[in-house]
C-alpha cells in the first residue's frame, strides 16, 4: 500500500502521548505528519479521561496546520471516522459489522473499537489522536457506566493487524477523504458518514455538561451537530456523550 504523498511518517517505540508529541514537533514540521507509538505511558481520551492502551493496540496522531475557520476544522472528526471505517473494511472485509457513533467513535459488532480525539495546538496546529483496540479491549469496569462496551478487532473478526499495518491503511484512506473534504466541503463527508451511522432513526440519549436529551437520532446537520427529535421538539447538540 503506497504511503500518501505529502505526509510524514514516524513510528516511535514509546512516548507519553502521541498528541503530546504532536505539540512538541509541530514547530519543526513542513507538512502534515503521522505519529504512531507502539507504547504510550500517558494516553488520554476525550475530556481528559484515561485511555487504556496495551502494547499491540494502535495509538497514533495526525498533526497538521489547517487553514479553515475553527468550526470547519472540527469537522475533521467525521473525516477521521470515515478513514478508520475505510481502513478497517479494507483490512478485515467486515463492512457489515462496522458503524460510526457520533461524535467520534467507530463501532464493531455494536462495541467500541476505536476513538478519536481532536485537540487544537499552539501555533495553529491540529492534533487528531486515534486509538484502536487491535488486540485487546478494556474491561467493562474500566469504562464509564452505560458506555458502549469496548471490543477489539482481533476478538471480533479473528484478524490480527499490527499497528504499522493499520497506520499505512489509515494514512492512505485519510488522504482520500481529506482531499474530498478540502475539495468539495462537508456535504459529501456528511452523507457518507450518515450512511454508516449507528442507531440512525432510533432513540438515543445525549448527555452534555449541563443537560441530558433523549430522542430519535434524526440526522447530523451541516455544521456537524447531532439532531434529536425529542418530546420537547428538535434539539441540535454541538458536543455531548451519546448513550444507546
Amino acid at each position: 500500500m503506497a504511503w500518501p504523498e505529502g505526509y510524514g511518517r514516524r513510528v516511535l517505540a514509546e512516548v507519553d502521548s502521541t498528541n503530546a508529541e504532536a505539540a512538541r514537533i509541530l514547530p519543526e514540521l513542513a507538512g502534515p505528519e503521522w505519529i504512531c507509538a507502539l507504547s504510550q505511558t500517558a494516553a488520554r481520551g476525550r475530556r481528559g479521561r484515561a485511555w487504556t492502551a496495551p502494547v499491540g493496540n494502535f495509538a497514533a496522531t495526525l498533526v497538521m496546520r489547517p487553514t479553515e475557520a475553527p468550526e470547519v476544522v472540527a469537522l475533521r472528526s467525521f473525516v477521521a471516522s470515515l478513514a478508520l471505517w475505510d481502513a478497517f473494511a479494507e483490512l478485515t472485509g467486515a463492512e457489515a459489522a462496522l458503524g460510526l457513533k457520533w461524535p467520534n467513535d467507530v463501532l464493531l459488532n455494536g462495541g467500541k473499537v476505536a476513538g478519536i480525539l481532536l485537540e487544537g495546538l499552539a501555533g495553529g496546529g491540529l492534533a487528531i489522536g486515534i486509538g484502536v483496540n487491535l488486540l485487546a479491549a478494556p474491561s467493562a469496569e474500566q469504562v464509564e457506566a452505560g458506555a458502549v462496551r469496548p471490543v477489539s478487532l482481533l476478538e471480533e473478526t479473528g484478524v490480527r493487524i499490527s499497528p504499522e499495518q493499520l497506520l499505512d491503511a489509515l494514512a492512505a484512506a485519510w488522504a482520500v477523504r481529506e482531499h474530498a473534504f478540502v475539495t468539495y466541503g462537508f456535504q459529501p463527508i456528511r452523507e457518507a458518514w450518515l450512511a454508516r451511522a449507528a442507531r440512525l432513526g432510533e432513540v438515543i440519549t445525549a448527555r452534555t455538561a449541563k443537560d441530558t436529551h433523549t430522542g430519535t437520532f434524526e440526522t447530523v446537520d451541516a455544521s456537524g451537530q447531532l439532531v434529536l427529535n425529542t418530546a420537547q421538539g428538535r434539539v441540535m447538540i454541538a458536543a455531548a456523550d451519546v448513550f444507546f
